[in-house]
């Protein structure tokens, strides 16, 4: 159905007002309200197809990282309190919006759930071998919602400091007793239980589903293998499992990128588009509750927090890069307004869910490509870069460039190194790509630096608006500030900064969580 969008924006809030205080689970003090009396393995995969969350965190941490600042402008304004929060960095108390601490918490806790109810049920049956599938599947999701929670609420996994950072609660077993508290262990901990979940369920998951795309397949969950080794700073794994995704071809299966561009950035004909699972590029799809569609796009509802020309053109999509001009040479149309400053692509669908068809009302979705072949190529090329292999690590920036970029241009080890070690580090009033990294573990200045700035900049053109660029942040310790900035894209002010290791970049937790007894993020006084 074709709604009005904005009659379909100031609907939303007053949509999920509503679905905040129905929420159908949550793990901290209630059952499952919704189980199944499983009897047989294809009953147990009709209940996992609720292990896969209603929730994605795209917004909150686009939100959160240095791809947004504060557009000054009389009739520019925050979307919501959630969004505004979201960008100052406060702790977020708003509960309305899908994709706020709440909500997110509540929908990969819930998919957690049904991963424990099936897992139970497995548990239980004489004839485990038939369920090999469904516990593979299972495994993977209850790994892949607690993985994707840490990346919100925990601090980066470093060798060093992950045995004194907090984790998250990890639940292995149906909530029998309400209200049970459960502590949250170290981020060591959860680390490990998420790749004990993630190597068994490897081993099992099956091959049949009527839709692949939406769930974890051996290839999904070889791209989830490759994200997590590489956030887990075991890179020679994350090097192997990429490998099985990958093949020897890469360029067979990357984003046919200069295709999607040809369809022109108008209403959802892109979006759509870049989430069909009929593409080769889109390993894992992940449909959820979210405005993100919306509020990402060049329109004015949310426009005082934004992805502006001046990070656009200095920093993203306009900017300089070893390939050229990002906005002329890589093969993308930066969409705009000049009535409001947000530079974007177009992505994230924004769809609808109708509640009521007479008043127009309808919960917002959008549908979010987790794992595709080139993010997973530049996971791998980063994995190369930091095991010192770098002819490898600039062959798959080629191999990405061949399908991104307009001129299908070839870079070499010295270009790229000319190229960054000649161009000034980023600062708030001049802004370049080339950010300052103090990571925890080592790097090289002269060869893997540079080499490692061209990764981080071309992954945040690939994965812009999805997301991903808070957790290079965080991995990095890149310093990231909010700004005022004028409609002539001028710097008025520095109104905060986050450095490496704030207390802040783990999100904190949701206050009825807190209320509830569960540790919060700690915060500088």
């Amino acid at each position: 159905m074709k709604m009005n969008v904005n009659k379909y924006i100031m609907c939303l809030s007053l949509a999920f007002a509503a679905l905040a205080f129905t929420s159908c689970n949550d793990f901290l003090d209630k059952y499952p309200d919704s189980r199944m009396d499983l009897k047989t393995p294809s009953e147990s995969s009709q209940l996992l197809v609720s292990a896969y969350p209603q929730g994605h965190p795209a917004y909150l941490l686009e939100m959160y990282s240095d791809n947004t600042d504060e557009q000054l402008h009389s009739t520019w304004s925050a979307f919501d309190r959630f969004q505004e929060q979201a960008y100052q960095w406060k702790d977020i108390d708003e509960v309305s919006n899908p994709e706020t601490p709440h909500q997110l918490w509540e929908a990969h806790y819930a998919a957690i759930s049904t991963c424990n109810e099936t897992l139970d049920h497995i548990d239980k049956v004489k004839d485990k071998e038939a369920y090999d599938a469904q516990k593979g599947e299972a495994l993977l999701c209850r790994a892949f919602a607690m993985f994707q929670l840490s990346t919100v609420f925990c601090q980066a996994y470093d060798k060093t400091t992950a045995q004194n950072n907090l984790g998250l609660p990890y639940p292995k077993q149906p909530e029998r007793v309400v209200g049970r508290l459960m502590e949250r262990g170290t981020l060591a901990e959860l680390y490990k239980n998420i790749e004990n979940d993630l190597v068994e369920g490897m081993k099992l998951v099956g091959t049949k589903y009527a839709k692949p795309k939406f769930h974890f397949t051996k290839q999904a969950a070889y791209a989830f293998a490759t994200r997590f080794y590489l956030y887990a700073q075991q890179y020679d794994k994350a090097v192997e499992y990429a490998n099985k995704v990958l093949g020897d071809h890469p360029e067979d299966i990357l984003r046919n990128w200069a295709e999607w561009n040809r369809l022109g950035p108008s209403g959802n004909v892109q979006p759509y588009d870049f989430i069909k699972a009929s593409k080769n590029a889109n390993i894992m799809l992940l449909p959820a509750p979210s405005q993100w569609g919306v509020i990402s796009i060049p329109i004015l509802a949310g426009s005082k927090y934004a992805h502006g020309e001046l990070i656009s053109k200095n920093e993203t999509l306009q900017a300089a890069g070893p390939w050229g001009n990002s906005g002329t040479d890589l093969n993308y149309t930066v969409t705009y307004n000049n009535g409001v400053s947000k530079y974007a692509l177009r992505k994230i669908p924004y769809m609808a869910k109708v509640i009521d068809t007479q008043a127009e009302i309808g919960i917002p979705y959008g549908e979010f490509a987790v794992f595709t072949t080139d993010i997973t190529l530049l996971e791998r090329a980063e994995a190369y870069a930091l095991l010192g292999q770098y002819d490898k690590a600039v062959a798959d920036i080629n191999s990405e460039l061949a399908a991104f970029s307009k001129r299908h241009v070839v870079l070499t080890l010295n270009q790229i190194k000319d190229f960054y070690n000649t161009l000034a580090y980023y600062t708030p009033s001049q802004p370049t790509p080339k950010k300052e990294l103090h990571p925890l573990f080592t790097i090289e200045q002269t060869t893997q630096e540079p080499l490692l700035q061209c990764i981080l900049q071309l992954r945040r053109l690939v994965t812009i608006h999805e997301g991903f660029r808070l957790q290079d942040v965080k991995r990095y310790g890149i310093t990231i500030y909010r700004r005022k900035v004028d409609v002539q894209s001028n710097v008025t002010a520095i109104t905060d900064t986050m450095k490496a290791g704030d207390p802040r970049l783990a999100i904190q937790l949701p206050q009825d969580v807190i209320t509830a007894g569960i540790t919060p993020n700690p915060r500088n006084k």
